[in-house]
């Protein structure tokens, strides 16, 4: 339970964030609880997370603002572990450095600076610019869904809207439609025009549509494979593509050659 000078000091930031939001950053208390705070990080241009929706959580300690929150990210991104604890100079990992001025929009820009950086600590982890560019195609259907999970639910998983501090794919999107039941009906209308599969997060193939399309739905044609730590990494399809569709004639070319040669000789 806060503590009444947490309560009043994460009242004032929640009227302070509303009326002048950092650029990319959008944030609000639990209804049911002042201390546990939801996120949404917007990639920002001309980075590999650009128009990724990333949804996470900050848990406040009840002597806030003279201890930082934990801080988690639990959308799939390339950059962090989903719903691991971060450990970073502005969360619960270093109380002695954290500054009692800093408040929630503070630690958000620092939390977003960081994610944009390459700088490595506990919680993050290594991928390429392909890889989180599909991380970010995916985001919003992996909110929304709960990884592929809305249509079928993930046995042994319960869906609860509880447990919040380690939300993990299974739950049907169920957390993530609690907290941000707006952004979740735009999500469903966005999968929905991109005729996303909700259970694979795949483009649904459709033989009238264009050859072309945009940057974010050739990412969504990719899927993640598994050799970023905890999180996957990206299958290049256009490479295996070219390389199965290559024809008999064009792999045995030097073969062919040598076969007209030696019958050219033998002829005259």
């Amino acid at each position: 339970m806060a503590t009444k000078a947490a309560f009043k000091r994460l009242t004032r930031e929640y009227q302070n964030i509303q009326k002048n939001p950092p650029p990319f950053i959008v944030a609000h208390p639990s209804e049911t609880n002042i201390l546990e705070w939801h996120y949404i990080l917007t990639g920002p241009p001309g980075t590999p997370y650009e128009n990724g929706q990333y949804w996470g959580t900050l848990m406040f300690p009840p002597e806030y603002p003279f201890a930082p929150p934990a801080i988690r990210m639990h959308t799939p991104s390339g950059r962090f572990q989903p719903s691991t604890r971060l450990c970073l100079s502005i969360s619960d990992f270093h109380p002695k450095s954290f500054n009692p001025a800093w408040e929630v929009s503070t630690i958000l820009i620092g939390l977003l600076s960081f994610m944009t950086s390459e700088e490595m600590t506990t919680g993050s982890v290594s991928a390429s610019e392909a890889e989180r560019r599909v991380f970010a195609a995916r985001s919003r259907w992996w909110n929304s869904t709960g990884g592929g999970s809305h249509v079928s639910a993930t046995p042994g998983v319960t869906r609860t809207a509880k447990g919040i501090n380690n939300v993990k794919a299974g739950d049907g999107g169920l957390k993530f439609r609690t907290e941000w039941p707006e952004l979740d009906e735009e999500n469903w209308t966005w999968l929905k025009e991109h005729r996303i599969d909700t259970s694979t997060g795949q483009i649904l193939p459709d033989s009238n549509a264009p050859t072309r399309c945009s940057p974010e739905t050739s990412a969504l044609r990719r899927r993640p494979n598994g050799s970023a730590p905890g999180i996957g990494a990206v299958m290049e399809g256009g490479h295996v593509a070219r390389e199965a569709g290559q024809g008999w004639a064009r792999r045995n070319r030097l073969w062919i050659g040598l076969g007209i040669l030696f019958w050219f000789i033998l002829k005259y």
